[in-house]
Formats: C-alpha cells, structure tokens, sequence
C-alpha cells in the first residue's frame, strides 16, 4: 500500500498534530496577553482592546473561506505549515517593535492584521485535519483529546504571558515566534490517511457558494455554529480582561495571565471528562443548557468585585463553553462528507473567528459607551435572549440526540 493510500492511519501523527497545536496555542496564548497589556498600556482606554479584535477579524473574514476551497483544492499540511510560519514572523515583527520602544498603537494593529490574514488560512486547514488522521469510529475521543490539548496550552500560555511580561515585553513577545516556527515545521511531517478527490469544475466562487449551501441546508449544523456565533459574541467579558486586571480587581499582568488561563482550566477539566466519556445522549439539549449557563457566568464575572469569584465564574464559563464547542465541532465533522470538509470547516471558522474576534470589538466599544461592567453584563443577558431564541429557531438541533445523527439530519 502506498503511504497516501485513503486506508492507511499512521499512529504517530495524532500525537504529533497535537504537538504542533499546542505549540501554537501557547503561541497564541501568550501573544494575545503581551498585545493587550501593551496595547492598553500606551492608550488606557478599552476600545484600544477592540480594534485588536478587528484588525485581525477583517482579514479572517476576507480570507478564511477561500481557504476553505484551498484546502478542499490541496493538502492542508501545506496551507496550515505556511499559515504557521507567516504567523511566526508577525511575532518576530511583534517583537522588534516592543524592542525598539515604540509607543504607538498602530504598528501593533498593522502586524495584527497580517497575523489575522494568517489565521483565516490557519483555521480551515487546522480544524479539518483531524478526520484525515483517525477513523470514524475513533472521532469522538480525538476530538475530545485534541480539546484537552488545547485548554492545557490555554492554561499555560497566558500565565506564561502575563509572567513574562512581568519579566519585562520583550520576553514575552520573544515566545511567540519560538512556538509558531516549531509548530509549522511539526506539520510538515504530517502523513495519515490522504484522499485524492479533488474539486469539480467550476470557479472558486461556485465551490465556496458551494460550502455555504451545504451549510444553509443542514439545519443543525448552520444552528450549532450560528449559536456559538451569537453566544460568543456578545458574551466576550475575556475581551476587557486588561481593564479588569489592571482598573477592577487591580491584578497587573501576572493577574491577567491568571484570568485569562481560569477559563481554560474549566474548559480543560470539562474536555478531560469528554475525552473519558463522551456525549453519548441528548447533545442537542445539552448545548443550549451549557450556552445558557455561559451567559449566567459571564454576568457574574462582570459584577464582580473579588478576585476569588471573579476565578470561579470564569472556570465555570470555560467549562460550559467547552460543552458547547465539543458538541458543535461534533456535529460539523461527522455532519461533513469529506469532499466538503475544507469549505464546511471554513463556513464554521469564520463564524467562531467573527465569535471571537469580532466579539472584542464588540466588547470594546460596548465598554466605551457604556462603561466595562455594564458592557460585560448587557453581554451576558444577550447570551440568554439568544439561546431563548435559537431553541425556537432550531428545533432540529434542540432535540439532536447523538452526534452521530448529525450525517442523517
């Protein structure tokens, strides 16, 4: 059998994709402190914080579903090493100027929009690898232990931020390139199971109609990562963790590395208990339960005044949103003919990007207008009207009883 044979696993590629997505993540972790702290740090003002979300979700949004047709067109190990690579030179460029002193916001929102052109071509390819390296029966547990992976180095990366900028900018700017170099060449050495199917005739503005369609018509799918779209992106209190750290709980950076990890350790602790007993029942009803309790802690976080609860609400977010994530990503994989992968994982990436990144903007200039705490709050309660919603929306998705119904639905 030849090694891109459409049978063949090779058991050392799990292991090493995790590698290389936790090399990253710690990457990401420990960049994202050290920009929000800086950038905070020079323009003491929260909407600062939202444009960091934005330069980098405009070219996420601009590029992320051509990549999606890329990744159906090639090998994602190509797309997702050169993704890799370009993001470690944002960090090496990240890194000159903190260097060199330079206290304007600009050359950081200018580098960042870059990183997030390299994080749209990142996210399709990254997402939908796991379904080429394991068989179908085995999913579950690697989905499962690929989020255990992530909330680890999500724990990690952002303590290691905050302590290394403690330490002084430069140190933690200088990570970030580290890990991102390493885990672009891991991919690199990549094989498992390859197809040879490519695309149809037709431009790539047909093929990503095509995805979109699929998309549309797939009730449970367009419910599942339309919901974490919406949840996200009005419950984003991570957003302003800078202003909590630094003007709330009065923490400095080595407490924003904490509060910034809290969530993670939920997600983690929760992911740990997946990967030991998957969802095996009502994965549908448990998704809108756990959105629901995200939007509850997310209120909590915002009122409070005490760092001890401050920690227990955003463990408990982190572990309700790790539910959410593991049911919809779920639900996309095993919904997915391989033939779609590509450009299906690119519609869901953009919606958890535009989630994210989108959502600090959001928060940002909720924050600006009517003040941090109340914007955290007013974010809170929309989590709940969206879920309120989305269950009579889609009621396909409420009543999903196993995630392997998502290919018959």
């Amino acid at each position: 059998m030849q090694p891109d044979s459409p049978d063949i696993y090779r058991a050392r590629d799990v292991p090493l994709f995790l590698g290389c997505r936790f090399s990253s993540t710690i990457a990401m972790q420990v960049q994202s402190v050290a920009v929000g702290w800086r950038v905070y740090e020079i323009t003491h003002n929260p909407l600062s914080l939202g444009l960091v979300g934005l330069c980098q979700f405009v070219p996420m949004f601009a590029l992320t579903l051509p990549a999606g047709t890329l990744v159906d067109r090639s090998d994602p190990r190509r797309v997702l090493s050169a993704s890799l690579w370009v993001g470690g030179l944002c960090g090496l460029l990240l890194l000159a100027i903190t260097h060199a002193g330079i206290r304007l916001q600009w050359p950081y929102y200018a580098v960042l929009v870059v990183f997030g052109a390299a994080r749209g071509c990142a996210g399709p390819s990254a997402q939908s690898m796991m379904p080429f390296l394991v068989p179908a029966d085995r999913l579950p547990r690697a989905i499962a232990l690929s989020s255990s992976v992530f909330q680890v180095a999500v724990i990690i990366g952002p303590a290691l931020g905050g302590f290394m900028y403690a330490l002084g900018p430069s140190f933690a700017f200088g990570v970030a390139p580290f890990f991102y170099l390493l885990a672009g060449t891991g991919v690199t050495l990549l094989a498992g199971r390859r197809r040879a199917a490519p695309l149809g005739e037709g431009s790539t503005r047909e093929h990503i109609a095509e995805g979109i369609a699929f998309v549309r018509a797939r009730r449970v799918i367009l419910g599942a990562i339309s919901l974490d779209l919406f949840a996200v992106l009005l419950g984003g209190a991570t957003a302003l963790l800078p202003v909590y750290a630094r003007d709330i709980l009065h923490v400095g950076p080595q407490g924003l590395g904490i509060l910034r990890s809290a969530p993670a350790l939920g997600a983690a602790l929760m992911a740990a208990a997946l990967a030991r007993r998957p969802l095996d029942r009502h994965a549908g009803a448990r998704m809108f339960a756990m959105v629901a309790l995200f939007g509850m802690a997310t209120i909590v976080f915002g009122l409070s005044r005490n760092l001890y609860l401050s920690l227990a609400a955003l463990v408990v977010l982190g572990a309700s949103d790790m539910i959410s994530v593991y049911v919809r990503h779920a639900l996309v994989q095993f919904g997915t003919p391989d033939a779609m992968r590509g450009r299906v994982t690119a519609v869901s990436v953009l919606f958890i990007g535009a989630s994210n990144e989108l959502g600090e903007f959001e928060s940002g200039i909720t924050a600006a207008w009517f003040g941090t705490v109340p914007a955290v709050v007013i974010g809170g309660i929309g989590t709940l009207l969206v879920v309120a919603i989305w269950m009579r929306l889609f009621p396909q998705l409420r009543t999903v009883d196993r995630l392997q119904d998502a290919a018959r639905i």
